[in-house]
């Protein structure tokens, strides 16, 4: 999954155990302008230096994965946590862009002769 996204807030590294580490960074997604989302994305481990490259008011590309987990408590109710991890920002400058790959018989799309139109069989 991605989104393109207003960097807002970035925060520092954060060393959870001796092993593990997360950098968490907010964003502002705007599918619909009126009424902005604030989003909230994780970082792990060597992913956490991804964002030395950003300042908040850039606008970025973030890739990111879903993760959800359920938690028994010691009274046995079940609890569950879901989790936005990103593994990969690109900024609106390193975004490539490229051409669309040609069709098998070579061009840029369907024959001309052929009409979307059209959906009658000839049998």
């Amino acid at each position: 999954m991605n989104i393109k996204a207003k960097l807002l807030e970035i925060f520092e590294v954060t060393q959870i155990s001796a092993s593990f580490k997360k950098r968490e960074f907010v964003v502002e997604y705007a599918e619909n302008p009126q009424y902005p989302e604030y989003i909230k994305f994780e970082l792990i481990q060597d992913k956490c230096g991804l964002l030395d490259q950003f300042s908040p008011g850039q606008e970025i590309d973030v890739h990111f994965n879903l993760k959800g987990r359920k938690w028994t408590d010691p009274q046995g109710n079940d609890k569950y946590f879901n989790t936005l991890q990103a593994w990969k920002l690109q900024g609106a400058s390193q975004q490539q862009t490229q051409a669309p790959p040609a069709t098998a018989n070579g061009l840029d799309g369907p024959p001309a002769w052929l009409d979307d139109n059209e959906n009658d069989v000839p049998f």
